[in-house]
Order: structure tokens, then C-alpha cells, then sequence
């Protein structure tokens, strides 16, 4: 028969004297688990009213002819609302507006910041940290304190009223946030791999878009997503750079849904909000697909 090895004395001792010391964690049969469960449940629904309500405002005022700020069942079904904001001037002109302000700051913006990431991860100096440091202190800078001297700006160059030049203001002012974000997902990527490239005779460009690009995939979609967000959501900056009414973005022509003397047409503003945010959903679908799929790294390194 084979013996069984018993712990010695001093080492029992010592699993006992720690059993003894350690806590009692609450069992989930336990009273006090269930009670624990049941808080943390509570909480969250709370939460999620407070998620759901205003959602559900939303959904029925759109389709409430008599809709005020009551989150109510409409007594009819109806889609006047859609029917009024469905015009050219109204909708489909600042939503056009709205996809090109975005997505030329986000596609701008990630390709600088994969320009700006990849010398900060891949190589050192003693200006390294100081880098990093002004990056940080750019993504705390709020947009309104540099406002006035950027609108100065925009007129002395005679960039106002421009896209081209409220594009390149809105990647400017996202660039800091996106160079973070970049480097962090850089950093994962392993070096060796690199160094595979340059034996082979590759350059740094060439390895940076051969072998770096690919493998953060899931990257940059997180990094193009979070500055796509940020400029379609973006009030203050088309506002005050834009002063044609033809090429101001949805962000801002939501703001004609309220009238004169606190008169709001709540109806208009919940179907025209929808709208709003039908091209951010299918972002997400199609970003979700990049971010949820396999991981990118995956058998890239062996041993």
C-alpha cells in the first residue's frame, strides 16, 4: 500500500492557527448572504430605472401627437412627429453634416494618434515621461477655456464657418485622449514580433502597418468609436465655428426643436432624438463585431 503523506505537526499547527484567524466568509445560503443579494439587486434596479425611464419617455413621446415632458402612454399612436422632422432641412441635411464631421475627426485622429503611439511605446529617451505628461495634461483641458482664442484663431486664418477646418479642430482637441488610448493598446503587441520584420528587411513604417496595425485591431476600434462619440456629440465647437445653417451638424440643429419663451415641441424633440441616434447603434453593432471577435495575439508568440 502506498503511505500517505501527513502534514507534520508544526505545519498542521500553523493551517489551523490561519483557519482560525481568517473570516468566515458569509455563505449565499446564509441570512446575511441572502440579505447582501437582495441589497445588490435592489441597487441595481434602481439603476436600471434610472436608465430606463428616460428611455421610455422617449419611446412613447415620439409617437405621442399631445407628448409633454410626462412620461405617459399616448392616448393615440400616431407618427406626426416622425412626419414633421423627416425633411431635408431638418434632419437629413445635419445628419449628413453629423457623419462627416465624425467620421473625418475619428479616421484623422487615429491615424496621428497611431503615429504619435507608436515612437512612445517602442522606444525611450529622457524626454519620454515629459511626453507622457503633456499628453495627460491635454486629455484634463477642458474644450471651453481654449474656445476664445481658437475662435481668434479661426478668424485670423479665415477658417471660420470651414469644415475642413472644424475637423481638423475637433481631431486637435481629441488627439491627446486618442495618442493614451493608442499606447496602451500598442504596449500589448510584442516586440519580438517586430524585430521579425526588420530581419526580414522591413522598415519601421512598414512594420508598424504590416505586423503593429493588424494585431490592435480591436484597438482601434475602441479608439475610433470613443473620438467618433466625442465629435458627434459635440455642441459647443460646431456652434461657435459654424455659422452656416447648411453645415451645422445634428448636435446643433437639435437646438431648434426648443422655442421662444420655454416652449419645447416634445414630440419633434424625442422622434428627431431617435434619428439622432440610429447611426451611433449601428456603429456599435459593427465595432462590437471587431472588439468581440478573437483575440488578435492569440498563437502570434510561442514559448
Amino acid at each position: 500500500m502506498t503511505a500517505v503523506a501527513r502534514p507534520t505537526e508544526p505545519a498542521a499547527r500553523r493551517t489551523t492557527d490561519r483557519a482560525r484567524r481568517s473570516p468566515a466568509r458569509p455563505s449565499v445560503a446564509s441570512p446575511r448572504g441572502a440579505v447582501s443579494r437582495r441589497l445588490a439587486t435592489a441597487a441595481l434596479v434602481v439603476v436600471g430605472l434610472a436608465f430606463l425611464l428616460p428611455l421610455a419617455w422617449l419611446l412613447l413621446a415620439a409617437f405621442d401627437g399631445e407628448a409633454s415632458y410626462q412620461t405617459r402612454l399616448p392616448a393615440r399612436l400616431t407618427l406626426d412627429n416622425f412626419t414633421a422632422v423627416l425633411t431635408p432641412q431638418t434632419t437629413f441635411q445635419p445628419l449628413a453634416n453629423s457623419l462627416l464631421l465624425s467620421t473625418a475627426t475619428a479616421a484623422i485622429t487615429v491615424a496621428a494618434a497611431l503615429l504619435a503611439a507608436y515612437p512612445l511605446s517602442r522606444y525611450r529617451s529622457r524626454f519620454h515621461r515629459g511626453v507622457m505628461y503633456g499628453v495627460l495634461f491635454g486629455t484634463c483641458l477642458p474644450i471651453t477655456a481654449i474656445m476664445v482664442p481658437v475662435y481668434g484663431l479661426f478668424v485670423a486664418l479665415g477658417l471660420l464657418d470651414s469644415m475642413p477646418g472644424t475637423i481638423l479642430f475637433l481631431a486637435a482637441s481629441s488627439l491627446p485622449m486618442a495618442v493614451f488610448m493608442t499606447k496602451g493598446f500598442m504596449d500589448s503587441v510584442p516586440l519580438s514580433l517586430e524585430e521579425a520584420a526588420w530581419i526580414d528587411g522591413a522598415s519601421a513604417m512598414r512594420a508598424l502597418r504590416s505586423v503593429v496595425v493588424p494585431l490592435m485591431r480591436p484597438g482601434i476600434a475602441v479608439v475610433f468609436v470613443f473620438v467618433f462619440l466625442q465629435a458627434w456629440g459635440n455642441f459647443f465647437a460646431p456652434f461657435v465655428l459654424l455659422l452656416s445653417p447648411s453645415k451645422q451638424p445634428a448636435a446643433t440643429s437639435i437646438y431648434t426643436f426648443f422655442g421662444q419663451y420655454g416652449s419645447i415641441a416634445y414630440g419633434q424633440l424625442a422622434a428627431f432624438s431617435l434619428l439622432y441616434s440610429i447611426p451611433v447603434v449601428m456603429l456599435y453593432i459593427v465595432a462590437s463585431r471587431l472588439i468581440g471577435g478573437s483575440f488578435a495575439l492569440a498563437g502570434s508568440v510561442k514559448g
